[in-house]
């Protein structure tokens, strides 16, 4: 679009020029096809089969190291087969809203399942992670109201919060000492607001967690409510597995939980758990449950089934994190910068962007399936490859995985 010379500090816009075409922007757009024309393009890779620690990409075998798939159970005979049989009762779908048509016994059976397993009165599941956390956030918090969030929350939180017209603050990763300093400029500018922290469990980036024993109390000193999104620690942590909360032992004063099923949970959907009058709140008010179809039938019937797994083989949790404790102890070892990582999602710090990628493409061809991750997900230069565990990986696939990273991390200059 024309502009004509500015009138007083402002660029007055050119009504008589001819207006920008929207899609401009698609066309100069140009990063992604330059990495896929330098070959080293590393996203939206088909997998062709999946034996969970092992996948098949174009006919060749690959180590998974790239998947949230925790305890392993996306390919458990029993959580399949429970699957099988709500597709066989209840269909492919629901094809409504909770509201109307979407509702079946097997979602109220769910919520009060989770609800007991995090330790809260209710709990209400929701069609994915992502719409989970927009859905709370919005629901709660509104114009006139305060959410602070660590800058290093997960996408979903930052977007619930801009869904949410409350006024945001950030804090620095981790840094309690400036998350005082932003809870006293917060309530010096709105002494009378609602006040909502929002904070990962465990970070997905990081793999390290939240410090809730500090920022708890200091919260609920300011008057606030917090939710912890348990995303990455539900399945993971805690004495039952039930999260970082219950980890630090704070699930009393823990205001609002949320969790994702899209990991431990071997499926797709969300959960949010808290005092009952807050959830019937969130039940009535949140857009993204209101206005979507419900989680379908077979996914329901999965997550009950692994949270019956969790709950009965405790040695799963175990496992995952001797798995965990070998490959970073092996990774730390070769030279490797793991970053602040305290739990089995496992960062190799690289920094550059262009060496990240040609990183995962040595990794990638020499048979390990990672995941590259640069900037806006993590900060600007500390782009890196980001490593998961499952309970299901052996001991000796960990080892072969470690004897590429050391053959890869050479043939790049890292190690």
């Amino acid at each position: 679009m024309g502009v004509r010379q500015p009138r007083g500090g402002q660029v007055v816009p050119d009504p008589t020029a001819a207006p920008e075409d929207l899609f401009e922007k698609c066309r100069r757009f140009t990063r992604a096809r330059e990495a896929q024309a330098a070959g080293l393009y590393p996203y939206f890779v088909p997998i062709m089969g999946s034996e969970g620690t092992e996948v098949h990409v174009e006919g060749r075998r690959k180590i998974m190291l790239g998947s949230n798939n925790y305890l392993g159970l996306t390919h458990d005979p029993r959580v399949m087969e429970a699957a099988q049989k709500a597709a066989r009762r209840y269909g492919t779908g629901c094809t409504g809203s909770r509201f109307l048509n979407g509702t079946l016994d097997i979602h109220e059976k769910l919520e009060a399942e989770l609800a007991g397993f995090l330790g809260k009165e209710a709990a209400l599941v929701f069609s994915t992670g992502f719409q989970t956390n927009l859905g709370i956030i919005s629901s709660l918090a509104g114009r006139g109201d305060v959410i602070i969030i660590d800058k290093l929350d997960h996408a979903c939180i930052v977007d619930g919060a801009i869904l949410s017209q409350a006024r945001v603050y950030r804090y620095n990763h981790n840094d309690m000492t400036h998350l005082e300093r932003v809870l006293e400029r917060a309530r010096r500018e709105h002494p009378v607001a609602g006040l909502l922290i929002v904070v990962d469990g465990i970070f997905s980036m990081e793999g390290d967690l939240a410090d809730l024993p500090h920022l708890v109390p200091l919260v609920h000193r300011f008057g606030g409510r917090i939710l912890i999104d348990e995303a990455h620690s539900m399945g993971v942590i805690g004495a039952t597995g039930a999260g970082v909360h219950e980890h630090f032992g704070l699930t009393p004063q823990s205001d609002l939980l949320m969790g994702t099923f899209s990991k431990s949970f071997a499926s797709i959907g969300g959960v949010a758990a808290a005092d009952e009058n807050v959830i019937h709140y969130i039940k009535h008010m949140a857009r993204t449950m209101i206005f979507s179809a419900s989680m379908p039938p077979y996914a329901v019937a999965t997550v009950r089934e692994c949270l019956r797994i969790l709950k009965s083989e405790p040695d799963r949790r175990e496992r995952l994190w001797r798995n965990a404790d070998r490959l970073k102890a092996g990774l730390q070892s070769l030279g490797f910068d793991t970053g602040l990582s305290v739990t089995p999602i496992i960062p190799i710090i690289v920094g550059d962007n262009v060496r990240t990628f040609f990183f995962w493409k040595v990794l990638f061809e020499m048979g390990i399936f990672t995941n590259p991750v640069i900037a806006p997900a993590v900060p600007e230069n500390s782009a890196r490859i980001r490593t998961s565990l499952m309970a299901t990986h052996t001991a000796a696939l960990i080892d072969e995985a470690l004897e590429i990273f050391g053959r890869a991390g050479r043939q790049v200059g890292l190690i």
